[in-house]
Order: structure tokens, then C-alpha cells, then sequence
């Protein structure tokens, strides 16, 4: 049976600290937007779930003039659960790469309409690179003394290598493409 990986993931973020639904979702979209993000409609449910199962516990804090914050922390019920999910063997990952799906179907359009979404892919990995590298950049000045920051460092260099090879990917596809390309062009001239 398929595990929801969101417990896991909220629960690793309670132990950083105590946070609302709010920041939660903030921290999935501050820090780990790259590789994993929540919606409300998912993060919520999960967290009363948590609580329920004495995984977090949630206190209310009043605000003046504003709603009432949900806060949540984690248990040490909670992180034993999150700890046993850390050293289980990592699933099988599969992934949905619209770039790949599009080209098996590359034939049904012009190979000048392939090399453009390559070309927009590779453009979007470059940019993903670069902003893999602030992301990096800044958690080394920040959090020089945080406990996590070689963790995060870790992740940022895979982050840096998937982009740099999906990158390298692209350059040869253009090239086939172009070689392709420059094969028609050179059976229609002989024509």
C-alpha cells in the first residue's frame, strides 16, 4: 500500500519547530519548492490527523483582531514515527517529465516545433540551476552554525546535478534534432 508521504514531510518540518498551517506552507514554498510542495487542501488535514494520532499536538494562540493561529508541534511520539520513516529504503522513483512524453510523440508535429520545447526545456533547467545555486549561496551565509545546514547542502548539490544533466540532455537532443534536421534538408535539395 502506498504510504502519503505528506505526514512525513509535515512532520519533518514540525521538527524544526512549532508552526501554524500557514508557515508550513510558507516553508514548502520558501525552502523546498524545488523537489516538494503541499497545498492547503492537503496540509490541513494532515495536521489533524497528526494531532488525533498524538503524532503533534496543537495549541491555539489568540491574536487581537485577527482569527485565532493553530499552532503544531511535534510529539516525541512524532519524531520517533518521523525517524523510523527516515531509515526505511527510499521507493522507486517515478516521475512525470512532460518533455519526454511530448517528444515520443514528436513526430506528430515539425522538427523545428521539437527543437523549440528542448530549447524552452533547457532555458528552464538553466534557470532552475541558477536558482538552485542562490538557494545555496544563501543557506551558507544565513545558517553557518545551523546543525542542518550540511543536510541542506547535500540536497542542493543533487538539485545542482540533476539540472546540470538534464542541461547536458538537452544539448545533445538539440544536436540529434539539428542532425535530423540538416539530413531532410540535404534528401530534399537532391530531390
Amino acid at each position: 500500500m502506498k504510504e502519503n508521504k505528506t505526514k512525513y514531510s509535515v512532520l519533518g518540518i514540525l521538527s524544526y519547530g512549532p508552526k501554524s498551517g500557514y508557515d508550513i506552507k510558507k516553508f514548502y514554498q520558501q525552502s523546498i519548492a524545488g523537489f516538494w510542495s503541499e497545498s492547503y487542501g492537503q496540509i490541513y488535514p494532515i495536521l489533524k490527523r497528526l494531532a488525533e494520532e498524538g503524532l503533534a499536538t496543537k495549541s491555539i494562540q489568540k491574536q487581537e483582531g485577527k482569527p485565532d493561529r493553530h499552532i503544531y508541534a511535534i510529539t516525541d511520539k512524532g519524531r520517533e514515527e518521523l525517524q523510523r520513516w527516515l531509515v526505511e529504503p527510499i521507493g522507486r522513483y517515478i516521475g512525470r517529465h512532460e518533455i519526454l512524453l511530448k517528444l515520443i510523440f514528436g513526430r506528430q508535429i515539425s522538427l523545428n516545433g521539437n527543437i523549440i520545447q528542448i530549447e524552452r526545456f533547457r532555458e528552464r533547467q538553466l534557470g532552475e540551476l541558477k536558482e538552485v545555486e542562490r538557494l545555496r549561496k544563501r543557506s551558507e551565509t544565513q545558517k553557518t552554525d545551523d546543525p542542518n545546514l550540511p543536510y541542506w547542502l547535500l540536497a542542493f548539490d543533487y538539485g545542482k546535478h540533476v539540472n546540470e544533466a538534464y542541461i547536458q540532455w538537452a544539448e545533445k537532443a538539440l544536436a540529434a534534432l539539428h542532425n535530423m534536421e540538416n539530413k531532410t534538408s540535404s534528401r530534399k535539395e537532391k530531390k
